[in-house]
């Protein structure tokens, strides 16, 4: 198993990606010419509703309307210190006049003289309150908000007032008492996806259904392809501020233990992890083919004396994985280390590094948790102060013991992981776990035997709910043996003769690990599938957006 493992397991889709996949494309672009008549027909009525305004005829006309392109230039220098984040509306901002950007999430008119549109900006939202007033909102003010689409971009200016009920329909617990709304862009009419669809719960679906009512339920695949769409909810904006919260701990905690941040090459002339699972192109005349991990440059650059080195890349497999935890392009958070005694040393870096990640996603990214939890209900992570370490042999008895029948010296299936970590969470409460000593014939090319049992190797993998996130181990820094080791599993020596005569320079004992970005992300939020925590996914079927 390499860093970063995402070896092909034989594994079904689950449910939402069966729903998907059975989407055709007809079906697909007869959808969308309905949409694109359906959008034509609205355009046609917003614009005969605007025309019928006679802004002309209102004093107050410059308190509204489209903002015209030339003053979006950016004519003049202008200070944005008055301006205010959706976020940052409190009630001790009463009576203050604020002005905001944001985009019109919904709209509701309430006669000719009233309107109230909910405003969101990075997932947060407001209602403002549009009433007819002498000298301050006229009634044409009132109708050409109310003739907006839903999802364009607004500026509001208006004064803060505390309503003295709940607001339930927006995060922010005030309102705007509008003054003046511009249109900076207009969204179309009819959008091929509704933000409140994407962003309802399976529950509240249910709960509908339960009632005698139909609600859309927007499935993986489209959301997918109306990405933009999609990543506007709630849950996602919170998911992807999560994700960042990970790669910037996964950095800040190395750098504070001495590790040099590199960048390795994503081109390289030979297999990094040995098998058929690579994207291979032509490289001016030459064969060459995509890293499937920093693997061999990592080495190297330990090689190079930095003693402590970390990556946070792009990484590719070629592999036909169907399944919910696979994609074929990841970012892997990467770490290579000089060990003076034992490979016990990299294991530590782990347990410290994720127990100060977990407690810094609790402690920072609160909001971002509960955004998530709201449509895709999860239970926090269960982790220790000191991570449990178990041998594979001991997690082989555990599964034996619970009358599951394993290959003692065999890699573990999805099924047996998952098994193990809940008889790891039953027995020590904790649902991430080290499991080391894995049996040599399962690990590649550059991982260390066992001294005492060259039928093991000096390696671990990493579990957080019952699914694997982690692959390390001690490497072979003796040239011969790494040599050996490659020709043994099937790897043209010639391909990475660079990476092995780095070695016969003289090495430092070393070790390392890989870890998959999204599927971190994914299984801490207890995610059901990792295109959910990819930005723009990557798999068989899918290279656009």
């Amino acid at each position: 198993m390499s860093a970063s493992s995402q070896t092909p397991i034989d594994e079904p889709l689950s449910a939402g990606d069966e729903s998907s996949k059975a989407v055709s494309k007809k079906a697909a672009k007869k959808e969308a010419a309905k949409l694109e008549k359906l959008r034509r027909r609205q355009e046609a009525a917003a614009e005969s509703a605007i025309s019928s305004l006679n802004v002309e005829d209102d004093p107050l006309s410059a308190n509204y309307g489209d903002v015209p392109l030339s003053d979006l230039q950016s004519k003049e220098v202008k200070s944005i210190e008055n301006w205010t984040q959706v976020g940052s509306l409190t009630p001790e901002l009463k009576d203050k006049y604020v002005i905001l950007r944001g985009r019109i999430q919904t709209i509701r008119a309430v006669g000719k003289k009233m309107a109230f549109l909910v405003v969101r900006e990075k997932g947060f939202t407001v209602q403002c309150v549009l009433s007819e007033q002498p000298e301050l909102v006229s009634r044409q003010m009132v109708k050409y908000v109310d003739g907006l689409s839903r999802e364009s971009i607004v500026d509001v200016e208006g004064v803060v007032s505390v309503p003295n009920v709940a607001i339930k329909g927006a995060s922010q617990q005030v309102e705007i008492q509008v003054r003046k709304v511009y249109c900076i862009s207009k969204a179309m009419p009819t959008l091929p996806i509704n933000i409140e669809d994407a962003a309802r719960s399976e529950a509240e679906i249910e709960k509908a259904l339960q009632a005698g009512e139909q609600l859309v339920r927007v499935n993986q695949d489209t959301r997918l392809n109306y990405r933009v769409l999609d990543m506007r909810t709630p849950a996602n904006q919170g998911i992807f501020r999560i994700q960042c919260q990970v790669s910037t701990m996964f950095r800040q905690f190395l750098l504070d233990e001495d590790f040099v941040e590199i960048h390795t090459p994503k081109l390289i002339g030979g297999s990094s992890e040995g098998g058929a699972s690579v994207f291979r192109l032509d490289y001016k005349g030459q064969p060459a083919c995509l890293a499937q991990s920093p693997q061999l440059h990592k080495q190297m650059a330990i090689c190079g004396d930095f003693g402590r080195v970390f990556e946070i890349g792009p990484v590719f497999r070629a592999e036909d994985s169907y399944t919910h935890r696979h994609l074929c392009e990841f970012t892997g958070l990467d770490v290579e280390m000089e060990i003076k005694t034992h490979y016990s040393e990299v294991m530590d870096i782990v347990d410290r590094l994720f127990v100060a990640m977990f407690d810094s996603l609790n402690e920072r990214c609160k909001k971002a948790l509960e955004a998530v939890d709201k449509q895709y209900p999860f239970e926090p992570l269960k982790y220790l102060r000191k991570t449990l370490r178990l041998t594979f042999e001991e997690g082989i008895q555990m599964l034996k013991d619970a009358g599951v029948e394993i290959d003692p010296l065999g890699d573990l299936n999805t099924e047996a992981e998952r098994k193990l970590g809940q008889l790891v969470l039953e027995k020590y409460g904790t649902e991430f776990y080290i499991l080391h000593r894995y049996p040599l014939a399962v690990r590649p090319f550059y991982t260390m035997p066992c001294y005492d049992n060259p039928t093991y190797s000096n390696s671990f993998d990493v579990f957080i709910r019952g699914e694997e996130i982690i692959s390390g181990a001690q490497r072979v820094h003796v040239p011969e043996f790494l040599a050996e080791r490659a020709q043994a599993c099937g790897i043209d020596v010639k391909t990475i003769e660079t990476y092995i005569d780095s070695f016969r320079y003289g090495a430092p004992p070393h070790g390392g690990f890989g870890v998959g970005l999204e599927r971190v992300v994914m299984l801490f939020c207890g995610l059901n599938n990792i295109r959910k925590t990819s930005l723009f996914p990557r798999d068989p079927q899918r290279i656009a957006p």
